[in-house]
């Protein structure tokens, strides 16, 4: 963690080097104290460290900004200059330092991400997991479960193969336990035919789940916990596949204990659904009584995720997307429990029903434990190298000639809402994570879902989505675009201020709030708006970058993936060109050259910045910023002829 903290503090320090260095010597130097902010913001951060260091920073711009009349000790007065000027050049330069600061952090996320895969996928190389090393690794504290006995790695196995119209999977009758599921209705990527792969039983990565029945004849005794057992199937088959006529798809695999306890594991599977039912019975023939518990398991290795699986390393955009693993209990709707998480603290938690889950971006893994018992969630963190979150049942007693059942369902499969919530496991829809704003990121969906059902396109889903959205929003847009333009018109009566109390800064201040009032213009009137469609614009973005349904989704000519940046960045320049012409239109104070070629500079730093973007978010842009043009020539047409006076910018 001191490491960490270390390289952190050096990489903000050298961001704010590299800022006084390139952009500061532009704008040229107007600060306000006599320590200028950026130097200020070094030696806070090395006297106080990281985050009251930034504290002191925001602080230190806030009491900088032209409209802060707080007198200070350090206070510098430029008499000498145009007070115009000063409010101008200040404003700007916070506008970038904001905009330097959230591309920074930005890089610093895709460089970590890079970082991790590439340390990932080295020691991958280095390490060969075999059974002989996992073993001699077994720590005292690993929970009776075991789950290294659980891992498969031997090439020589008794598989049953099933096949769905979903589904291809792969049962280890040692064990009854799904090794490898390919999903069929999802290709590996683009230029492959192979299905995904989602759990996998190969050396270089492990993903799997598994769940079991125990036993124990005496409540103190635990060397029985998480035997496996070598199951036949009672239809002596190896291939089952769903038949074009039936709805569901049933066996039983079956094991006879000699000291008189029979095993049975039933597995259930429906057409178009991506939940499979297991139902355990344990039969208790003997003569003794017995102890029973059922426990389910997910487990992934630490390191190698496979390509189609692992999210978009160039990707360096903003998204709450998350991987780790995540549980519901009768307590908590839906509770995040990270891979980091899990190093540092185990988690033990009881519920009755809920359900455990590991999350990919576009994919989830989940037990959903039926039967009415309670149940104690938990993780586990093996030796670096594999994670596991899981559930197992209390001891049950079951007497002589008496049975007991157990209901599991395991969903493996994509994140689709109406699919996860045709399963009985309530908040189970919520590993779709849609930020903050889910709450209007999921009817926004529906609306999509709605249109796509009638196009067929997703794309074309996209552009109809944002013009009914921009249309709806069409009178705060307005008043946003009025507001501006009434304070381009204020713009020659508020410099004649300025010039005339360029040495009284109060007076000056209270004749603009005076002018303010006169006219009936709020300064912050272009800002609320704005404020009031962010939410709106955000859960657009969030929506548009989780949703599964874009995977491999094609628009038309060459975008063949709305979930992946577009080959050729066509789609980027044309946003950036939409950009430029909004900036053209729009009306500004900025009449120095300089800051104009800034604005230019920051434009095609935005639209390299989009070369990276999914098609689809893209997409969504060019029709919001295309919409936003017509809207903006049509509000300051009407303002123009009504005032007679030209609004746009000069």
């Amino acid at each position: 963690m001191e490491a960490t903290r270390i390289l952190i503090t050096k990489l903000i320090i050298w961001l704010i080097r590299a800022y006084q260095i390139t952009i500061s010597p532009i704008l040229g130097h107007h600060c306000r104290f006599s320590i200028t902010c950026s130097q200020y913001g070094i030696n806070s951060i090395l006297q106080f460290g990281i985050l009251k260091g930034i504290w002191k920073i925001c602080i230190r711009i806030l009491q900088c900004h032209p409209l802060n009349f707080k007198k200070n000790k350090n206070y510098h007065s430029f008499q000498h200059e145009k007070t115009k000027d000063i409010v101008n050049m200040d404003s700007q330069r916070n506008f970038f330092i904001g905009i330097f600061l959230i591309i920074s952090f930005i890089l610093w996320q895709t460089w970590e991400i890079e970082h991790y895969y590439q340390k990932t996928h080295l020691n991958n190389l280095k390490d060969n997991y075999t059974n002989s090393y996992l073993n001699s690794k077994i720590s005292s504290s690993t929970p009776p479960n075991n789950i290294q006995k659980n891992i498969v790695h031997s090439e020589n196995k008794d598989i049953i193969t099933v096949q769905t119209d979903v589904f291809l999977l792969k049962i280890n009758k040692y064990g009854g336990n799904i090794e490898d599921a390919y999903l069929l209705k999802y290709l590996d990527n683009l230029n492959s035919q192979q299905p995904l792969r989602l759990l996998n039983s190969s050396k270089k990565y492990q993903y799997q789940t598994y769940s079991e029945l125990t036993t124990n004849t005496n409540l103190s005794n635990e060397e029985n916990q998480c035997k496996k057992f070598l199951y036949t199937d009672i239809n002596n088959q190896n291939k089952y596949i769903l038949k074009n006529n039936k709805n569901t798809l049933q066996f039983t695999l079956m094991h006879y204990d000699p000291n008189g306890i029979i095993y049975t594991k039933q597995y259930l599977f429906h057409r178009n659904n991506y939940f499979i039912t297991i139902n355990h019975t344990i039969d208790n023939t003997s003569i003794h009584s017995i102890y029973t518990r059922i426990l389910g398991n997910l487990v992934q290795s630490q390191y190698y995720l496979p390509i189609p699986l692992k999210n978009n390393k160039n990707k360096i955009y903003l998204s709450s997307e998350y991987e780790g693993s995540a549980y519901s209990t009768n307590k908590e709707k839906y509770q995040k429990y990270s891979f980091n998480d899990m190093k540092h603290n185990n988690l033990n938690i009881h519920s009755i029903g809920g359900w455990v889950a590991l999350l990919q971006k576009y994919f989830v893994v989940a037990w959903l434990p039926i039967t009415p018992v309670n149940n104690v969630f938990h993780t586990t963190y093996i030796d670096d190298h594999y994670m596991s979150i899981g559930f197992q049942s209390d001891l049950i007693q079951i007497p002589p000639g008496q049975k007991k059942e157990f209901q599991t369902i395991l969903w493996i499969g994509p994140k689709i809402q109406d699919h996860i919530k045709s399963t009985i496991a309530p908040n189970l829809n919520l590993v779709i994570d849609y930020g903050w704003f889910w709450f209007i990121s999921q009817p926004l969906f529906k609306l999509l879902q709605l249109i796509h059902n009638y196009i067929n396109n997703w794309g074309v889903s996209i552009i109809l989505i944002t013009i009914i959205i921009r249309i709806i929003m069409y009178p705060l847009t307005k008043a946003q675009y009025t507001s501006m333009a009434k304070m381009r018109m204020l713009q020659p009566k508020l410099v004649l201020i300025q010039e005339k109390y360029k040495h009284n800064k109060y007076q000056c201040h209270q004749k603009t709030i005076e002018l303010y009032k006169k006219e009936k213009v709020n300064p912050l009137g272009g800002c609320l708006p704005l404020l009031i469609q962010m939410p709106i614009f955000l859960a657009l973005y969030y929506m548009l970058s989780n949703s599964v349904e874009l995977r491999h989704a094609k628009f038309m000519l060459w975008i063949n993936d709305l979930s992946t940046q577009d080959p050729y960045y066509i789609l980027p320049i044309i946003m950036g060109i939409t950009m430029l012409l909004i900036q053209k239109l729009a009306p500004t104070t900025i009449t120095d050259p300089t800051q104009k070629k800034i604005m230019t500079i920051m434009l095609t730093a935005f639209t390299v910045f989009f070369l990276w973007f999914p098609s689809g978010l893209v997409l969504y842009y060019i029709i919001s910023n295309v919409i936003t043009i017509i809207q903006q020539h049509i509000i300051y047409h009407g303002l123009s002829k009504k005032n007679n006076m030209n609004i746009h910018r000069s």
